[in-house]
């Protein structure tokens, strides 16, 4: 088997892989400025998608801008979330430079477009693949190829529950994310290609998280302040809906979310908890951004889970300057935040330059640990059920050092370059 690495190796963004000249496995974008794409668009005879955030589907529709149209494989839910992303990609760039792709190019992904359950097997390219639950956000997939000979195991991005005995479930039933259940997977495999993203990383217990963010969140709004809860729209945001609805939180939901919680709504099965789901999109209150909604709820005391994440855009850069000034209010980041984007800078800084302009911040400002990726213990934790297996190492910051630490360990592991090939 050989395998290609055209995005993502040592590097958190644009995933691609190449497996025997036929097969795709991702194809992303990395969100920089301007946005980096796989080292070249190859013409492979199927696509198959691990799951649908930005840095592994961004790029898909510029598969599909030439004569040839691949099938792409993918979940339910990752294909509707790769069309959602799609579409908001062309609102912010379409008809410049960095965008890619054009409208035709994404309504040919429909046309194209083969969903698949877990655990049901199916061909692309002259591959068996057969896709298992992940644990990272709804429709998430480990992807296992088999072209007859070999068998690899494309982590994608996965999560790990902190504790799976019934004891343990019974004295903290907060041990993973509220939204989707950790993977339990571990199909037999001679090569893993596993990400590595928090390789050096100890995630806080998921409930002690909970439990300081709850607690600071309930502080602010018994003294009068409002929360701005800048949120991926995938994943995170659904996660923080679920739970303020467990701790009966008021809250709001704008931007992006709103479409990917409506979606996910229809996928009940690729949730954790279809009922709970139901409750905490009941429990919110979705922003519509008419008629001077949003400046009224900056007055209502309550939590605003809002995009983006990153404070890169999106309607948060509309409560940030209403609520900034006031020390009783607060801001509450829950995801990681890149170097250079609004939301760091405001973490290190106290200002954020919103609008073309850097305002000073006097509200609070707070970070919780949300990942839905495997920490360390995770990811060796995933990996011991792999030591008879070649290990490929991608998906991180410091993937030559991770592979080197297995080795160590005993493991056959090595960390591939961009551009480079590796036979099996």
């Amino acid at each position: 088997m050989d395998i290609r690495f055209l995005g993502g190796a040592r590097e958190v963004g644009r995933s691609a892989i190449l497996v025997n000249d036929a097969l795709l496995l991702d194809f992303g974008m990395l969100t920089a400025n301007p946005p980096q794409f796989p080292l070249e668009t190859p013409d492979p005879e199927a696509v198959v998608v691990s799951h649908g955030h930005l840095d592994h589907v961004g790029t898909i529709p510029t598969l599909l801008s030439g004569d040839e149209r691949p099938p792409i494989h993918w979940t339910p839910p990752t294909a509707e979330l790769a069309r959602t992303l799609a579409r908001d990609t062309l609102k912010l760039h379409g008809g410049s430079y960095n965008c890619p792709f054009t409208e035709p190019d994404l309504k040919r992904v429909t046309q194209v477009s083969e969903t698949h359950g877990y655990r049901a097997p199916f061909e692309a390219a002259g591959h068996e693949i057969t896709f298992y639950n992940a644990g990272h956000i709804p429709g998430s997939a480990h992807v296992l190829v088999d072209d007859g000979e070999t068998r690899l195991l494309y982590t994608g991005d996965f999560h790990i529950d902190a504790a799976s005995s019934e004891a343990n479930r019974h004295a903290d039933p907060v041990v993973g994310q509220r939204l989707v259940e950790g993977t339990t997977a571990r199909p037999d495999a001679d090569i893993v290609l596993c990400e590595s993203t928090y390789s050096d990383v100890d995630h806080e217990p998921r409930a002690t998280v909970e439990e300081r963010f709850v607690e600071s969140v309930e502080t602010t709004l018994w003294d009068g302040g409002t929360v701005v809860v800048p949120a991926f729209a995938i994943g995170r945001t659904q996660e923080l809906m679920l739970v303020c609805a467990a701790h009966d939180i008021p809250c709001y939901v704008d931007g992006m979310g709103t479409q990917v919680t409506e979606m996910l709504r229809q996928y009940p099965s690729y949730v954790r908890d279809g009922e709970a789901f139901r409750r905490a999109i009941s429990h919110a209150r979705f922003v519509t951004g008419r008629d001077g909604q949003r400046k009224r709820i900056v007055d209502q005391k309550a939590v605003i889970i809002t995009t983006s994440g990153m404070l890169s855009g999106g309607p948060a850069m509309t409560y940030i300057p209403e609520i900034r000034r006031n020390p009783a209010n607060k801001i509450t980041m829950t995801g990681y935040q890149v170097e250079g984007t609004p939301g760091r800078d405001l973490l290190e800084t106290g200002s954020a330059e919103i609008d073309g302009r850097v305002m000073p911040v006097s509200a609070q400002v707070e970070q919780y640990d949300f990942s839905a990726h495997a920490d360390r213990d995770g990811l060796l934790e995933f990996l011991a059920s792999y030591r008879d297996s070649s290990v490929l190492i991608n998906h991180g910051d410091r993937c030559g050092a991770f592979a080197e630490e297995l080795r160590g360990d005993g493991f056959d592991a090595s960390a591939p370059e961009l551009g480079d090939v590796v036979s099996v």
